[in-house]
């Protein structure tokens, strides 16, 4: 392990990066980098750690600052030392990549980092080694590092569902665990899970249509505009009709909505228009393992084979004003310029039998106390199948709530509050 310190207006950072093996079970696969921050209030030295799990997959985790970035931090600060890791593959941690170049006058990209080289069939053996399994054997790499014998985990979204991980293969190392918006379903296929969503972003997109009506026609527009490759991002790329409905997935954060309307009142022709359509859109070049890992994230033993595009539901096929989430389109490598190196690999992903991430045995019998959120409307977990979860671990407090959406973390430090209270048994709902 190697070490830095720095030191910022009431923060003292120890950065923290670790060799790690590729694959846990075959350390002949080579190495990767792993990537780590230890944050430390003022006074904060001998606190207790917390280990933070971003969302994702493919996001590295925030980096701190004071006043309050990330917003829940300055509250965490006081009862731990927080561990901001960076997912494999992201930040700092062996980063994956593509580069936008020209060739003969046209643009076009190329794949960067460890990926460089590789045909597909190599680059799905590696990506394949990014998920939430792997990310926890990190953790216990940087525990053990640590020389610490059991931490506290809060996991965000994708966090939570490598929680549930983290749980079911160490749950010795845990003092306790607190997830929001992140009780993934245990035991059931991609396909439920998506089938869900799309019904919930049906009800997300008719509720902000009755919130904002004529949205509905300028939707309808802009879709056929889409068609016509008409509407375009700043590096040129046309947007279809379906890589368009995934702004819908704005609808799924607090403050999205407005975002949205925003958006549509700007004129579809203006660079303002292009910049904020493709700051808006979910899935994009700058960390590409989150659109080619995405589906993995609900692949528990089985393949996904482009779930959420099997899945749209015939109402959403024939009514372009329906907006979709985080429904991930087969189509998108083929449009996205700095996505289009992984088509091939994106196609391999898709039939990856995957291995099991969930043991619903040994989570039943897991003693650790949990502390959950779980947002009543929230467009990328339900909460049927968040409450399934719940109902499987044996000490897991849930606070189901409608004031939030799937961000309410990062919105109100309320929440973080809140579950706190729970965990330590200060709060019971």
């Amino acid at each position: 392990m190697r070490t830095t310190t720095q030191n910022l207006p009431g923060l003292t950072l120890t950065n923290l990066v670790l060799d790690a093996p590729l694959d846990s079970a075959n350390p002949a696969a080579g190495t990767i980098e792993i990537f780590a921050r230890v944050v430390a209030g003022d006074g904060g030295a001998d606190k207790p750690y917390l280990v933070f799990l971003q969302g994702g997959p493919g996001h590295e985790a925030p980096r701190p600052s004071l006043p309050g970035s990330p917003p829940w931090l300055p509250r965490l600060l006081q009862d731990y030392r927080v561990v901001l890791l960076d997912q494999r593959g992201t930040g700092r941690s062996t980063p994956i990549s593509s580069a936008v170049t020209q060739r003969d006058g046209r643009v076009e990209a190329v794949v960067r980092g460890p990926l460089a080289g590789m045909d597909a069939a190599a680059q799905a053996a590696y990506l394949s080694h990014l998920r939430a399994d792997e990310i926890v054997n990190d953790c216990e790499r940087v525990r053990e590092a640590l020389g610490v014998p059991r931490w506290t985990v809060l996991g965000q979204s994708f966090g939570g569902f490598t929680t549930l991980h983290y749980l079911s293969t160490h749950p010795e190392s845990l003092a306790g665990a607190l997830i929001t918006g992140g009780l993934s379903a245990v035991g059931r296929p991609a396909d439920d899970i998506y089938a869900a969503t799309w019904q919930i972003m049906i009800a997300k997109s008719e509720t902000y249509y009755r919130r904002f009506p004529a949205d509905r026609d300028r939707v309808r527009a802009l879709s056929g505009r889409c068609a016509q490759g008409a509407i375009t991002l700043p590096n040129g790329d046309a947007v279809s009709a379906d890589r368009f409905r995934t702004v819908g997935h704005l609808l799924g954060a607090q403050g999205g909505a407005e975002q949205l309307h925003y958006l549509l009142e700007l004129d579809h022709t203006s660079s303002a228009f292009a910049h904020d359509l493709a700051a808006a859109l979910p899935f994009e070049g700058r960390n590409p393992v989150y659109a080619v890992l995405h589906e993995s994230s609900y692949a528990d033993g089985v393949a996904t084979r482009w779930s959420a595009d099997r899945t749209m539901p015939d109402r959403v096929r024939e009514d372009v004003t329906l907006l979709g989430g985080e429904h991930l389109h087969r189509s998108l490598f083929a449009e996205d310029t700095e996505l289009g190196p992984f088509a091939a690999v994106a196609d391999l992903l898709a039939d990856h039998e995957w291995n099991r991430l969930y043991v619903p045995g040994r989570l039943a019998q897991v003693d650790v106390p949990v502390a959950a959120a779980v947002y009543h409307a929230d467009a990328y977990v339900p909460y049927e199948f968040s409450m399934e979860t719940a109902a499987l671990l044996p000490d897991c407090r849930t606070w189901v709530t409608s004031e939030y959406e799937h961000n309410g973390l990062r919105t109100d430090t309320a929440v973080i509050d809140h579950l706190l209270g729970l965990l330590e048994g200060r709060r019971w709902l």
